[in-house]
């Protein structure tokens, strides 16, 4: 099972440079069998862009996750714990590798119920 993920563009162009390795998220997917992300990068891109699996998930309180992921944050620290301001905890998801797709696609090509960017995140069979 796959999960499409909302991505602002600037953190999309982060990843497939490879110097954001951490997807940080306030909640995340109640289901324990996901092991790849397809990422949909937000307006005014709108497509989606690529996929990655997974290679682990962090949960902890967001001080010690910025500690272990900083050096990939892809983020500046001000941006992190205004994300996370009130958050008892939070997640990480270590990217393992990104796999950018040769032409970006539409999100009716995974799911043709579906009409509209997910706020946070959406299951997807494939």
């Amino acid at each position: 099972m796959k999960v499409l993920l909302s991505i602002k563009p600037e953190f999309v162009e982060e990843i497939m440079e490879g110097r954001k390795k951490f997807e940080y998220r306030k909640n995340i997917f109640k289901r324990d069998d996901i092991s790849s992300i397809v990422v949909y990068a937000t307006k005014p891109y709108g497509k989606v862009v690529g996929e990655f699996e997974i290679e682990s998930i962090i949960k902890d309180c967001p001080s010690n996750i910025w500690k272990e992921t900083k050096q990939y944050s892809g983020i500046s620290r001000k941006f992190f714990n205004e994300y996370f301001d009130g958050r008892d905890t939070g997640f990480a998801i270590q990217i393992k590798e990104f796999i950018k797709y040769d032409v970006p696609m539409d999100l009716n090509y995974f799911d043709k119920k579906i009409k509209a960017a997910p706020q946070s995140f959406c299951y997807i069979e494939g």
